[in-house]
């Protein structure tokens, strides 16, 4: 099993304010709990104990929710960002304190119930330098998508609309091989998909790879996605 993982904070949550003009987005609370904090929890639960968190907007917000992780049963240590790195050069610059080969990436942004182990699994079987936790998009109208041939090769990435279609919607989880990063100049924004990813797919057929799963996700992108969530997770803990 993967025990290192690099948790993504450092955003600035444009699109949840006035709600981030506070706190940054992990650590608004989810029927009373913080996001960041719930992310952390499941995580612990699934073997994921050695953890890196980026900062940048609102950074002691997240700090002060999350310490070192130890009342969790997990190690956090932080990777402070001056400026937004972006997805995939928020993990270039954590490289060094990861400090592991192979590692869990995962959005501190949204919530899934996602089983880790037969994600790594998948990853292992394939020599892929990226697997993606995927479910069919079911919103091609609202989320773009990824494109991915039979047999799980990722070919592409794709806006919400009418090319989304058949596509797939990432769900904030995946496992990286650290030299999918390793050759970008560290302090460089650059985002993965549409960015990185991309490159990797042209340069090598099958290196950025789907898993297909049925777990559930929930969005915490908007007020509304905010208030959904709060509600579906204030129930189920009523």
């Amino acid at each position: 099993m993967i025990t290192h993982g690099l948790v993504l904070t450092a955003g600035l949550g444009t699109r949840l304010r006035p709600l981030t003009l506070v706190r940054a987005k992990p650590a608004v609370p989810i029927a009373g709990v913080p996001i960041v904090r719930r992310i952390i929890a499941w995580l612990a639960r699934e073997g994921v104990t050695d953890l890196v968190l980026n900062l940048h907007h609102l950074p002691e917000t997240i700090a002060a929710v999350v310490g070192d992780g130890s009342d969790l049963g997990v190690r956090v240590r932080y990777s402070w960002e001056p400026v937004v790195l972006g997805s995939a050069g928020g993990p270039r610059h954590a490289l060094p304190i990861i400090g592991s080969p192979r590692f869990f990436i995962i959005n501190g942004d949204t919530l899934t119930d996602l089983a880790l182990a037969p994600l790594a699994g998948a990853h292992a079987s394939t020599g892929a330098m990226v697997t993606m936790a995927l479910v069919p998009n079911r919103e091609p109208g609202r989320y773009g998508g990824v494109q991915m041939t039979a047999d799980g090769r990722v070919t592409g990435f794709v806006g919400r609309g009418v090319e989304a279609a058949g596509s797939y919607h990432f769900i904030g989880v995946q496992v990286a091989e650290a030299e999918a990063f390793a050759g970008l100049k560290d302090g460089e924004a650059v985002n993965s998909t549409r960015g990185v990813y991309d490159r990797l797919i042209a340069s090598k057929n099958g290196s950025i790879r789907g898993y297909v799963c049925d777990a559930a996700f929930w969005d915490i992108g908007t007020p509304e996605d905010y208030a959904a969530t709060d509600a579906a997770f204030s129930r189920t803990s009523a």
